[in-house]
């Protein structure tokens, strides 16, 4: 395994590793072994995970935020990136700045801030609350886009004898840092807070090369890692909840099998 840790995987297949564990646990993986992380923690907005509360007060949030983004950073080798797709802001229970709180966080444990991607779900429907209505005593103003934070470990600049694999006209859209791309359906996937495909194939694509290992530390239905493996790259996935693993190990099976399938 190009990894060490201290718990047997939950699945594996091909270079695709599987965790159900925690990814607080320190002491999960003992040396670094990571080129990319690509990963959305849970927001703090009341969804219902099965193992994880997510309305807990905000200075717990950011301590919880804190002590993974630490073991990410520990378990990085140096060049290696961070993908963070988190919200910009928060209005339930309070109005927060989130992404900003969060990116600040990063740099305090370690990681160095490259750059934010805008992600424009193009979705309206998110609006929950107009505030006054057509009255400047209070108006709330909600935007219906979520950040990708990129941050990285050591030096931006990295050198690989692997040959890149994003094309011309990828790199020219995704180099632009504001991306339109609907969101996933929780119905579809049964998860409550999964992100589209599209999401950690940009990332993959654009800040790793083919043979890299891609890590998400919140793997939750496995979307990181089913791009990883469509991608040519090796995955490790740490999910908390053994329903969540589950079904992020479907996804793998189908996925691979399709693969295998269509290259017979």
């Amino acid at each position: 395994m190009p990894f060490i840790s201290k718990k047997e995987a939950f699945f594996q297949i091909k270079d695709i590793w599987l965790f159900n564990a925690n990814g607080l646990d320190a002491d999960l993986f003992t040396e670094p072994f990571i080129d990319l992380i690509v990963t959305s923690p849970p927001y703090n907005v009341g969804l219902e995970y099965r193992s994880v509360k997510d309305d807990v007060p905000y200075s717990d949030y950011l301590e919880f935020s804190k002590v993974w983004m630490s073991n990410c950073f520990n378990w990085t080798k140096m060049g290696g990136r961070f993908c963070l797709n988190i919200p910009l802001d928060k209005n339930k229970g309070g109005q927060r700045s989130v992404g900003a709180d969060l990116t600040v966080l990063a740099q305090e444990v370690g990681w160095k801030y490259q750059s934010t991607v805008i992600w424009n779900e193009g979705n309206i429907s998110r609006r929950t609350a107009w505030g006054s209505w057509m009255s400047p005593a209070a108006p709330y103003v909600i935007a219906p886009v979520e950040l990708i934070v990129v941050l990285y470990k050591g030096e931006w600049r990295r050198k690989s004898d692997e040959k890149a694999d994003i094309t011309r006209e990828e790199f020219l859209e995704w180099t632009n840092g504001l991306w339109t791309f609907s969101g996933e359906s929780k119905k579809k996937i049964g998860h409550p807070a999964p992100f589209p495909r599209e999401l950690p194939r940009r990332c993959i694509k654009l800040f790793s090369f083919p043979g890299d290992m891609v890590f998400d530390p919140f793997c939750g239905s496995g979307t990181t890692l089913v791009e990883a493996f469509a991608n040519k790259r090796k995955g490790v996935g740490v999910e908390i909840d053994p329903r969540y693993a589950e079904l992020a190990k479907e996804r793998l099976l189908n996925e691979i099998t399709l693969f295998d399938v269509i290259n017979l």
